[in-house]
């Protein structure tokens, strides 16, 4: 029976394999956007800083391997138990030795990570509350796992170490998808900002242009019409914006000054702004939700950069 049975004890331990990898990593993805979040350094480089869009792919992947994990290992508990899956089976220690030596090679780089954020300068109590997650995730692993492979008889036996183990990994992978839950966007608060980020993508190129002419023509253009006639790059659905593909409103204020003015779904955030970090001088695009005017400014020089007005 367990001879016939070994492609199905494979695929079993290999598809617990990769899915453990993901919600592992994940898990711990979760916790240390948590972490950045909530304990923010003024020094930080992209790896300390909070994210919502790793939060999101974090939590995206939770939601697909933690079921197919959970669903794997109890397979493969119930072999065991049925007595399809022998304890001394060379499928069972070769795989979960194999389990082993991935989460090793994840957690070693994992930590190599953490310690290199810590040694370019991240808090040291951010440094500590990482580490002790990797510790946890990785703790829990092993502990599982070297506890699995050394468990003598397993047939017709219910295990109550290894019943604690699942159960309790599931209460707290619920924890921390909720948890996680609560720092991030629906779905449609997220089209929403997508949407204005959009606008904002649009509007940034604007500027470039309208610096571009100024730089060409020694005055503001007297429309975006006259934009979308000399500038060959900007395309008239440019001068749009995406959700109401109505223009944006254009309005000079002296002979440097002018403003952007559009509808905004939402107020920004402080992570929306360095999507728009290629922008030099930095403008601020930051806004309100509703019709918004940005006023920006050209400036005397022939690289095309944006001055934002203080």
């Amino acid at each position: 029976m367990q001879q016939n049975n070994s492609a199905k004890f494979t695929f079993l331990y290999l598809l617990s394999l990769v899915s453990l990898g993901f919600f592992a990593v994940s898990s711990g993805m979760v916790l240390f956007q948590i972490i950045n979040k909530n304990i923010v350094d003024v020094v930080e480089n992209y790896g300390m800083r909070y994210s919502i869009e790793a939060l999101r792919f974090a939590l995206s992947a939770m939601i697909v391997a933690a079921p197919i994990y959970f669903t794997s290992v109890w397979q493969i508990n119930k072999n065991l138990a049925n007595g399809e899956l022998n304890n001394d089976s060379g499928i069972r220690k070769w795989l979960t030795y194999l389990i082993l030596l991935v989460t090793s090679f994840v957690m070693i780089g994992w930590t190599i990570g953490i310690v290199n954020n810590f040694l370019n300068g991240e808090l040291t109590f951010k440094f500590i509350l990482k580490a002790l997650t990797v510790l946890a995730i990785s703790g829990g692993i092993f502990s599982y796992y070297l506890y699995d492979i050394k468990r003598e008889e397993s047939k017709d036996k219910k295990n109550t170490v290894i019943t604690t183990y699942f159960y309790t990994t599931i209460v707290l992978a619920v924890i921390v998808f909720i948890s996680g839950i609560f720092f991030v966007e629906s779905p449609s608060e997220a089209r929403d900002r997508r949407i204005d980020n959009e606008a904002i993508s649009r509007m940034s190129s604007i500027t470039s242009a309208i610096q571009q002419y100024y730089d060409e023509n020694g005055s503001l253009p007297e429309s975006l019409d006259t934009l979308d006639r000399e500038i060959t790059y900007l395309s008239a659905d440019g001068l749009n914006n995406p959700l109401t593909k109505r223009q944006f409103d254009y309005k000079t204020v002296d002979q440097k000054k002018y403003e952007l003015c559009t509808d905004f779904l939402r107020a920004s955030l402080d992570e929306d702004m360095q999507n728009y970090s290629y922008v030099y001088p930095p403008a601020d695009w930051r806004h309100e939700a509703g019709y918004v005017c940005i006023e920006q400014k050209v400036i005397d020089n022939m690289d095309g950069s944006v001055m934002p007005v203080k």
